[in-house]
């Protein structure tokens, strides 16, 4: 993308490795136009306090305070900023985590740069509409609808790939019923989709939801009751 994404949002960004940390603003510079630098969360909190950043992006392992910690105490006073973790980990411990500390992006080392473009296009995104990416399904349910993280009592539970899409489907159109042939199109993408390929769909996303949150209307479709 050639453009910036908003010259007057302010980027904080948080790392120890100097090469990274450069080669990191230098390719943030290519969309904004304010962007500060730390080396470590303390640093960062500073810089926090000072400039009030609509976007963080931090490293989790770090001196002194970890990228965790460091969110955490954002977390505790703001709920709005857009903070994006970047780790070599992709344990359940940190999805979890991604979800309770309402992160934008969880980038798994080595981040593709296009990863790291729609991670901040989300941030962007989520900050014209002004709309969280954690998904309340139930008191015990949340769905993380960047990360794809479907949390049941504190723990994650996995979905297949047409379970995902159809989550998320069902969540981005709410309000209504979605058609069996908008199902069809995003979910098998143009493949050929069965009443019994989708039956199996809908019954294993059932079984991993709060009971009577998917309903059904005969001949129109399928509605997420939130």
């Amino acid at each position: 993308m050639s453009e910036p994404f908003n010259k007057n949002i302010k980027v904080l960004y948080v790392e120890d490795d100097e090469i990274a940390r450069e080669n990191g603003v230098e390719y943030l510079e290519n969309y904004f136009e304010h962007i500060y630098e730390a080396e470590d969360a303390i640093s960062a909190l500073n810089l926090y306090e000072k400039y009030s950043p609509d976007i963080i992006i931090t490293d989790i392992q770090m001196p002194k305070m970890n990228g965790l910690e460091f969110v955490k105490k954002i977390r505790k006073k703001d709920s709005k900023t857009q903070i994006i973790i970047i780790t070599a980990f992709s344990e359940t411990d940190y999805l979890l985590k991604a979800v309770e500390l309402k992160l934008v992006k969880y980038l798994i080392k080595p981040v593709k740069e296009s990863a790291f473009e729609e991670a901040l296009h989300l941030c962007v995104e989520s900050m014209t509409k002004d709309d969280s990416n954690i998904v309340k399904l139930s008191q015990n349910t949340y769905f993380d609808t960047f990360n794809l993280t479907l949390v049941v009592d504190a723990e994650v539970v996995k979905l297949r790939t047409k379970e995902v899409e159809l989550l998320r489907l069902l969540i981005k159109y709410k309000s209504r019923y979605v058609t069996y042939s908008e199902i069809e199109n995003f979910v098998w993408q143009g493949s050929a989709m069965s009443k019994d390929a989708l039956k199996t769909v809908i019954k294993n996303l059932k079984a991993k939801l709060p009971k009577e949150l998917i309903l059904n209307l005969t001949g129109t479709g399928y509605k997420i009751e939130l």
